[in-house]
């Protein structure tokens, strides 16, 4: 081992954001790398979390989160999904996402079990399988029909008698796919076959675009029983810096999920919360034109990458355009990527870098569109230069 990392974190240095948000800095390119929205979220939340803080809501909110919040996350699931939660028994406030997720799989799974993610997977999967000493089993996404997908037969072939849970994201970040209802009800079906818990990430519920529509996992048959279920105020508020998820499960798996994550975190944010918890009562109107900007806003990244050489495939949600480059003469996308700012002043990701096998993604780079008209088409204006 070379220094003191531990073992099982060696390979996992510094995330590609990170790496990618610093070359776009130090060389002035414009950043379509990150997905995080160069706009405010709406009026009615930000006044909300600046109401909170002059009302001296600053201290350590209840370890499961503001019952506030985790009211308006049971309200959200049951009148969008059919969902029902106790708010006080199976709904808990986390620290983002991402914090969700690790602490789920680090409460769920142990050394030698085995975790189904279907690749290309966000970053964080990898490295939070990786700490609980569990071993990745990836499953491939592959381009069919315009969108990526995976093959029933490799998903049934990756079980084994060790595998314990399976990691869902839908839709799907950095791919763009929105999972369809045949597709879910394979992946249910499996995890009711096999006895597997379902880890399903939903933090873009709400950013579909066309026909797509997000169904959760839980709603399938024999799933609610199996299923702990992540969401976030990120993306759906465009407020990323806040940093404040949720999960519904049930309540062993909630007192689970719990254990583990008062000792990451303790608590999130108190201001957040109660802001998040007044944008699920009062702003899912702006949600909804967000929404339909996100749509407009890929189309136009979309016709601009068409226009510079590059083979795009159409998302069905998220923030992100998967770009094809070998049409352009190149093979390689991490070498593209490092090399794009000083070629054309722009960044994107790689996207190998979310495959357990880079080979397996190396023709491909994401674009976040997330950002504004203007920034977009001055963007693709310098991807032109290629």
């Amino acid at each position: 081992m070379n220094g003191p990392l531990v073992g099982r974190m060696q390979g996992f240095g510094t995330t590609i954001f990170a790496e990618m948000s610093a070359l776009a800095v130090r060389t002035g390119a414009i950043n379509l790398g990150q997905g995080f929205p160069d706009e405010d979220g709406p009026a009615g939340v930000l006044a909300a979390a600046v109401a909170s803080i002059e009302g001296g809501g600053n201290q350590y909110p209840p370890g499961p989160g503001l019952p506030v919040l985790r009211r308006a996350v049971a309200e959200q699931r049951r009148e969008r999904y059919g969902l029902d939660y106790d708010p006080d028994t199976e709904v808990l406030v986390t620290v983002g996402a991402t914090e969700a997720i690790a602490s789920a799989v680090l409460a769920l799974t142990e050394n030698g079990d085995e975790v189904i993610a279907f690749e290309p997977f966000y970053d964080s999967y990898a490295a939070t399988i990786a700490l609980s000493g569990a071993v990745l089993r990836p499953v491939t996404l592959r381009p069919s029909g315009g969108r990526f997908t995976f093959d029933p037969g490799e998903l049934r072939a990756a079980v084994t008698p060790r595998t314990r849970a399976i990691l869902v994201n839908t839709p799907h970040n950095p791919c763009g796919t929105v999972f369809t209802g045949e597709e879910l009800a394979e992946i249910a079906a499996l995890c009711v076959e096999h006895d597997l818990v379902a880890i399903t990430d939903e933090v873009y519920e709400y950013l579909t675009f066309d026909d797509a529509v997000h169904r959760p996992l839980a709603a399938f048959e024999g799933m609610r029983e199996r299923t702990v279920s992540i969401s976030s105020a990120g993306k759906t508020f465009s407020v990323t810096g806040w940093k404040t998820g949720w999960v519904c499960a049930p309540a062993r798996y909630v007192d689970a999920v719990r254990t583990v994550k008062q000792f990451l975190t303790y608590v999130g944010s108190g201001p957040w919360q109660e802001a998040v918890a007044h944008g699920l009562a009062h702003e899912l109107d702006w949600v909804e034109a967000l929404r339909k900007t996100l749509q407009s806003k890929r189309d136009r990244l979309m016709t601009g990458l068409e226009a510079a050489g590059f083979t795009v495939l159409r998302p069905q949600g998220t923030y992100f355009v998967q770009a094809d480059i070998s049409g352009l003469g190149h093979t390689d996308g991490l070498t593209l990527a490092r090399a794009l700012p000083e070629l054309a002043g722009v960044v994107c990701v790689p996207t190998q870098v979310f495959y357990a096998d880079p080979s397996r993604g190396a023709r491909y780079v994401r674009f976040a569109f997330c950002k504004k008209d203007e920034v977009i088409d001055e963007a693709v204006a310098r991807l032109r230069r290629l």
